[in-house]
């Protein structure tokens, strides 16, 4: 075992399976005191079992390590507040939040119905909220913080998923935010966009929905996931994050799996049509169509990602 991080107490959110898991034995590897948050249901959210938390806190106690179990579903604010206690009754402090816990489904957007659009919403965007506004108060007191929340490619790059990529999207200006306002209190907060074969991509079932609805963009098997490397490589980057030695990262969005480490730019104007406001009238249609094609859009009509 490391000592990276000796004495620190880590939170990890859906940490029974998969990347979660990996992540949780990889700070306890380091000598952080790790919570292991799960309420271990399906990739889709239905059912439920203690079982994969408890597998996990043994497996990280067998390794020597020290780790409790949470059944908490942080999509419920209390029960987010109560996740957050378990750190601090249990360890005194909470030092490092890594936010993983996630659901999806295989839906196109129209495909959808409200439950489960807000059935995500309620895992992905207000769980990570609901631990980041509790975890904050006892990290601002301490004067001490590692917030890493969980994004994706599909934050920027939406493969028929919009919700899970809406979801992602708004963690990703969550993280900014909060990287702004928490960097004099000693806290820093950056995101990953994890890369990893986990149950998620075990079936052509996504796949197949693309292709049926005509929107398959025949990406090479590899960036699909079938031939990913295992989370045991998304897992040292997070560790890093919630060292000493990333005390000046901050705001960061991340790409991490499979051997490849990136980092994503933050999104800027690239070409701009411009006059001057105040002494002028607004641009008129016949203006805009004889100067947007060859100005900002340069001839391009549609997104990059778009084929």
């Amino acid at each position: 075992m490391g000592d990276r991080l000796k004495g620190k107490v880590a939170v990890v959110t859906g940490s029974g399976r998969g990347i979660g898991r990996a992540h949780a034995m990889a700070l306890a590897d380091e000598g952080a005191s790790v919570v292991v948050n799960d309420i271990g249901v399906e990739r889709d959210g239905s059912g439920g079992t203690r079982a994969p938390a408890d597998e996990a806190v043994a497996q990280i106690r067998e390794n020597g390590g020290e780790a409790v179990a949470s059944y908490d579903d942080i999509s419920d604010y209390e029960a987010a507040g109560n996740l957050i206690r378990t750190a601090t009754d249990n360890f005194g402090r909470l030092d490092i939040l890594v936010n993983n816990a996630g659901t999806f489904q295989y839906r196109l957007f129209h495909q959808l119905t409200e439950q489960e659009w807000d059935g995500l919403m309620n895992v992905h965007l207000f769980g990570t909220f609901n631990t980041c506004h509790h975890a904050v108060k006892v990290m601002m007191e301490q004067r001490y913080g590692r917030i890493i929340n969980t994004a994706s490619s599909q934050w920027r790059n939406p493969e028929g998923r919009g919700n899970y990529g809406a979801a992602k999207g708004a963690i990703v200006s969550l993280t900014w935010g909060l990287a702004f306002e928490l960097r004099n209190h000693n806290i820093t907060v950056n995101a990953i966009a994890p890369m990893a074969a986990t149950r998620s991509f075990g079936d052509d079932t996504y796949r197949n929905m693309l292709a049926d609805a005509g929107l398959d963009r025949k990406k090479n098997p590899a960036e699909q996931g079938d031939n990913r490397a295992g989370p045991e490589f998304v897992s040292p980057l997070v560790v890093w994050l919630a060292s000493e030695r990333a005390a000046g990262v901050n705001g960061i969005v991340f790409r991490a799996g499979s051997g490849k480490i990136g980092r994503y730019s933050h999104p800027t104007e690239v070409r701009t049509l411009y006059r001057e406001a105040g002494n002028g009238e607004p641009w008129t249609l016949d203006e805009l169509d004889e100067l947007l094609p060859s100005t900002v859009l340069m001839g391009e009509t549609r997104a990059p990602f778009i084929p």
